[in-house]
């Protein structure tokens, strides 16, 4: 199928998710790749109709500037340097660098405008089935929304093929396990295996403070128990993930530093027994929302807030206890269910609440607390590239404050995070 690409080559610039997202508007596919890609890296991509060297503040590398590839100047196809050699930068008005880029993309280059959702399920689905032939799949089924995006362009291309695993590892939001057997195994009919790996998990986690040692056990744990579940299965060999852009964009590349490392990017272990299918590893959060919607998903379903993969163990800061993720557990459910009754749950992109392990004085009943303080987070963004506050009126927020103080065991302050992205992140961890 044809489909028309121009490559953003990462020269230190800061805009390359924007320079990708842009051309993507036009109806062009974009992928970001490093500097020094090989001649035989850039022969295994197809349909190449251009390439723009995007420099910027962070192409010097340990006090050299990075050089791009010959192999890039010698590909056959135009090249544009943009703040790069002495080049001139993007310009600063949003519509001069439109034309600029519709200039080089359609006049130069000769793009076409193949880019849209229909075509890529199609382009997908051919893929998956070339990867896969007859060989079975596992697929990681969290229930949010890139697991289940993943699970419906697999179901489309492999169908019983396909075996979708849901691990409780004790993480999840408070009645998650249940809903997730409810909707994919009772109402879609997927072959869903359910394993309650709680103690195993937690037993793994316990005295651990850092956050990036969370994420490499949790996504390595994850890894041995599809292990486990894979033996009881005839012929498996694929690892379905929902890897999307940002994730692989944030776990760093040789001019940009890493912001985190992603569980399902930088968590996985070296022995890795299983080949991956990651068919939404070009994506944006919003075309992964788009795809789902042109797969027949129902929209509650595709619009449910985003969940991280290592779940509450990023929301439980430090050291990970049961009773302090219990404590994030149910103030998380309250916090979800009075912006569910305050028509909030439609109107903001993603809402949660965190729990350091930090302890303050407080009174409850008359009597001293030294208990841990909730903090909200209400963020609004369209890519998860950059994050804006939700501004909630403090009427909601005094009655999610009275409900958590008196109904959640250890907490006895509430806190309102302000912090956009950047200099903050989505997440805490």
């Amino acid at each position: 199928m044809k489909q028309d690409r121009i490559l953003i080559i990462d020269m230190g610039s800061t805009k390359n998710t924007d320079v990708a997202r842009e051309i993507r508007s036009f109806g062009v596919f974009t992928e970001i790749h490093p500097h020094d890609m090989t001649a035989e890296q850039l022969s295994q991509i197809p349909e190449i109709k251009g390439i723009i060297l995007n420099g910027g503040p962070h192409r010097v590398v340990d006090g050299m500037a990075v050089e791009a590839s010959p192999a890039l100047y010698g590909a056959g196809v135009p090249v544009l340097a943009v703040d790069h050699d002495g080049q001139s930068p993007w310009p600063e008005q949003l519509e001069d660098r439109l034309s600029l880029m519709k200039k080089f993309v359609f006049e130069d280059c000769g793009a076409e405008t193949h880019w849209n959702m229909d075509n890529f399920i199609k382009e997908q689905v051919l893929s998956i089935q070339e990867q896969v032939g007859d060989g079975h799949v596992l697929l990681a089924l969290s229930g949010g929304v890139d697991s289940s995006v993943v699970a419906g362009l697999l179901i489309r291309a492999l169908g019983k093929q396909l075996t979708c695993v849901h691990v409780n590892h004790g993480l999840l939001r408070k009645g998650e396990p249940e809903q997730v057997v409810q909707v994919f195994r009772d109402e879609m009919g997927a072959n869903l295996v359910y394993v309650d790996a709680v103690d195993r998990f937690l037993d793994k986690l316990d005295g651990v403070e850092d956050p990036e040692k969370k994420r490499m056990i949790i996504g390595s744990e994850f890894i041995r128990v599809f292990e486990d579940e894979a033996r009881k299965l005839p012929d498996v060999r694929f690892l379905a993930q929902g890897t999307i852009y940002p994730d692989i964009i944030e776990s760093g590349t040789k001019t940009v530093k890493s912001v985190k490392s992603h569980h399902n990017v930088g968590g996985l272990p070296d022995d890795l027994q299983f080949e991956l299918v990651e068919p939404l590893k070009m994506l944006f959060k919003d075309e992964v929302r788009e795809c789902g919607l042109a797969l027949g998903l129902p929209a509650s379903m595709v619009y449910r807030q985003p969940f991280p993969g290592p779940g509450l163990g990023v929301r439980c800061i430090g050291a990970i206890t049961r009773d302090r993720l219990e404590a994030v557990r149910e103030s998380d459910a309250i916090l979800r269910e009075e912006f569910e009754i305050a028509g909030l749950e439609g109107k903001v992109w993603q809402y949660f609440t965190v729990v350091p392990d930090l302890r303050s004085v407080g009174v409850r009943n008359h009597a001293r607390t030294y208990e841990w303080p909730a903090i909200i987070r209400a963020v609004n963004t369209i890519d998860a590239m950059t994050a804006t506050i939700e501004p909630v009126p403090y009427a909601i927020l005094e009655k999610i404050t009275h409900r958590i103080t008196h109904e959640v065991k250890g907490i006895n302050r509430v806190l309102y995070d302000l912090t956009p992205k950047p200099a903050g992140t989505i997440e805490w961890e």
